[in-house]
This record gives structure tokens, sequence and C-alpha cells, in this order.
């Protein structure tokens, strides 16, 4: 290999954190989708300029392939098993990429896929999966090749041997894309570190050697795992005349009593995150998109059952259509949520809010039966289209109702980090109506934290195959 060529293996590009082969991924992403299309175009079509028409395709899928692969974690940091945890998250992507950009142009222009055009974008998803993995597959090799032969490996030396010491070693040795391996560690204690984990690691000497070490062991890099500032300050002072890198690894294993403990980093700052909304970034914006362009297209097929129903509800008894309500949403603030009209209008006007309970008779016959089916809660797709509601979230409750569970359950403001929803995961799981508000709330964080687009496809799904009848519905 080349002099140049090879510095920049040894010294540069490769050889800190990744960061260039996950950038490198994406362009050959992008690249392998690209020939792909020309390829399934020339295939079905014999021509080797793209029409314009299926340029505008190609574009769409791109964009759609960038998006969802990010919101697929498909580029998260390569480990060993990359072929066998990439794969899935590939497929799913993908999938949704082609689908939505088939919904789109299918929308817009429905001619497009009569002919052939419906084999070439098969043929396109099927040829852009299949050259998506077999780049990956090239570049996992070609990496494990070059590491082998001590390429792209920054040498590490670990400054004290605890728990996260062993976790930092097992995933930079798992972790070829970093092209980091641990040398071994030094630690002032003298007695057998070894039970603090399974792997084997090499004690190279106490803090004092520290020095003489680095310069012995030609390490690049020392990372402090062990906490306490006077070991942070011991390091620094015995390094101070080389130049090596030196860093901190927090120690997340003290924070393991958190559930919803993440690592993040917001503007090169770290920060350990407790209790932060999932819906940041483009998140926000993709979750946005998706509901209002889902609940258009709903509204539009559901349109001649809205009529019926609303038919139905004057026909039961005089009065509006709608049933206005105050609701809270997203960051405590109010909106009227719609619902088709159950009850006789001023059916509360002596009662005041009062939660729905199990044989109560305040409904119409006609409210009963759009109440057990769920069928009331179609409105709210309006209210997703707005911008009031998401499709999928945290059921809203009522102000009245809000300022009395705020003191009595815990973390149930939390619930307002998101849009409410028309259905959520406690729903599904049968907590609604009047349940355990306490098990609903902790589905409510669990759908928090754990939020993904395709958690909310999961919850759409099974809101359809069993979340329309249930038996706390009334």
């Amino acid at each position: 290999m080349p002099l140049g060529l090879s510095n920049i293996f040894n010294g540069g590009l490769f050889k800190q954190y990744g960061h260039t082969v996950i950038l490198l991924l994406r362009f050959v992403d992008l690249a392998m989708l690209l020939g792909a299309a020309w390829v399934s175009h020339y295939f079905w079509l014999r021509q080797v300029v793209i029409d314009q028409d299926y340029r505008i395709v190609i574009a769409l899928g791109l964009l759609a392939a960038i998006i969802f692969f990010e919101i697929g974690q498909v580029y998260r940091p390569w480990r060993n098993d990359v072929m066998r945890g990439e794969i899935a998250r590939i497929v799913r992507a993908w999938v949704f990429a082609v689908v939505s950009v088939i919904t789109i142009v299918a929308s817009i222009r429905l001619h497009f896929w009569f002919g052939s055009s419906y084999r070439w974008i098969i043929t396109w998803w099927s040829l852009g999966l299949l050259f998506i993995l077999t780049a990956r597959g090239l570049l996992s090799q070609l990496l494990h090749w070059l590491r082998s032969r001590g390429w792209s490996q920054g040498r590490i030396l670990l400054v004290g041997l605890n728990q996260m010491a062993v976790a930092v070693s097992r995933q930079l040795n798992n972790s070829s894309w970093a092209g980091l391996q641990v040398v071994g560690y030094v630690d002032d204690r003298s007695e057998n570190r070894q039970s603090v984990g399974d792997l084997s690691l090499i004690r190279l000497g106490e803090l004092q050697d520290l020095n003489a070490i680095v310069t012995r062991e030609a390490i690049d890099e020392v990372w402090i795992a062990f906490p306490g500032e006077s070991l942070a300050e011991r390091a620094q002072y015995q390094l101070r005349h080389l130049p090596v890198s030196i860093r901190l690894v927090i120690d997340c294993f003290a924070f393991k009593h958190s559930k919803f403990l993440s690592l993040n980093t917001v503007a090169g700052i770290p920060t350990l995150d407790f209790s932060v909304s999932p819906l940041d970034g483009i998140n926000r914006y993709v979750k946005e998109i998706m509901d209002r362009l889902s609940a258009l297209i709903l509204l539009l097929l559901t349109s001649p059952l809205l009529l019926f129903i609303a038919i139905g509800v004057k026909l039961s008894s005089p009065g509006p259509v709608f049933y206005r309500q105050e609701r809270v949403g997203w960051n405590n603030h109010s909106f009227t949520m719609l619902k088709f009209r159950s009850m006789p209008v001023n059916a509360e006007a002596t009662t005041g809010a009062v939660w729905a309970k199990p044989g109560e008779n305040r409904a119409t016959r006609f409210g009963g039966f759009l109440r057990k089916t769920s069928l009331d809660e179609l409105p709210q797709m309006i209210n997703v289209l707005r911008g009031d509601m998401s499709l999928v979230g945290p059921r809203p409750e009522r102000p009245d109702f809000v300022e009395v569970f705020k003191d009595q359950v815990p973390n149930y403001m939390k619930k307002h980090m998101v849009k409410a929803g028309i259905t959520g995961w406690a729903q599904v799981n049968g907590w609604r109506g009047d349940t355990d508000l306490n098990r609903r709330i902790e589905h409510d964080l669990y759908y928090i934290q754990h939020w993904s687009v395709w958690f909310d496809l999961e919850i759409a799904l099974r809101t359809v195959l069993t979340g329309f009848i249930n038996k706390n519905a009334y």
C-alpha cells in the first residue's frame, strides 16, 4: 500500500471512531440504490437514459430511504454480528421507503403504475436490497482484513479496572468499525481485579508507570474508567509531556437504577437523559408528516362511514353531530377534541365532568353502539389533521381530571411530553375506560421511552385488529 494511503489508515480516517465508515455507508447505500434503479430501468425499458417520470420516483425513493434508514437506525455502529443485525433493519426501512413512494405517486399520478412501472419498482426494491447488503458485506470484510493487518488500529490504555472498563473493552474489541483496540490497563490496586468481569485484560502496571507504559506500548489514547477527580488529575499529570489523548469514560453502571437513562449529545455536550421527549429533531417532523398524511387518507377512505354515523347521530337525538370537549395535550396545552355525540345535549349540565363507568345509561341507544365500537372517536382524525393530536399516543384527559391525577399518580404529567393520540400502547393492552390509572400511565411512559415509527405502526395494527371493540369501552 502507498505510504500516503497507509498514513490515512494508520493515523487518520479509519483510526478515529469509525465516523468516516458511517459516512461512507450513507454514500454507498445511496449509490447502490441509484445503481439498482438504473439497472431495473434498463432491464424493463431498454433505455440508457432514465425517463423524467422515473427520475422523479427515484428521487422520492432516495429521499424516503434517507429518512427511513435514519429512523430505522440502519447506521448504528457496526459490531461483529453486523450482517445478522443489519439485514432486518435495512429490509424494514427499505420496505417503508418504497411503500411511501408508491403511496405518494399513486395519489398524484395513478396512471404511472400501469404498464411496466409496477414491475420496475419491484425489481428496484429487490436489486436495491441485494446491492446494499452485498456492498455492506464487502465493506465489512474489508474492515476486518485491514484490522487483521494492524491498520485501522488505535491503541487504548485503560486507567482503573471496574465494571465499566470491562464493558468498554468488550465493546471496542467487538466493534471493528471503530478501529480501536484495548491493549491493557493500569491500576494501583494490587489485588486481583479480574473478578470485575469475565474478560481477560492485561495489567501493565501502576499509575506511576503510566508515562513509561504509554511510550513503550505506543498508546494512542488513555481512557480513565475509574471514577474520581484525583485519579484523572494524576493521570493527566503523568501524561503532561506526551501528545496522547485522554478521555474520561462515563460510568453508566452508576445510573443503572434508572430505567429511563440514556446517553446523548446535545450541541456537542454529553448528557445523561433521564426524562426526555423522543419527538425531538427530525423525529418530530417525521411523525407530524406521517400523522397528517395518514389522517387525510383515512378521512377520505372512511368518508361514507362518517356520513352514515353523522346521520345516525342526528336521528338518535336532537343536537349537533359533534361533541366538543376540552382536553390537555402536548406540553400541557389545551385543545378542543372532537367526538361523535353519543349523549343527549346537556347530559352533563348538572353533574359536570364525570368519569365514564360501567352500567351508566347517559348515552343514547345509537351513542352506546358508537362507544362500544369506539366509532365515536373517528372525528379525532380531524384533530390529527389540524395538528392537535397524533394517531398514536397517550389518551388525553379533561383539565379537571388532570388537576386531580397529577398529584395522585407518579409521573402523570410526563404523558404530555408527546402529542395525545387516538389510540395508544395502554389502550391496545386493555388499559382504557375505568381501569387502573397507574398501570395506564406506566404503559404511556413506556411508549414515550421506546417510541419509534415501527412502534407506532405496531400499535396502529393492533388497534385495527383488536382495539375497536373493548369490554372497558362504555
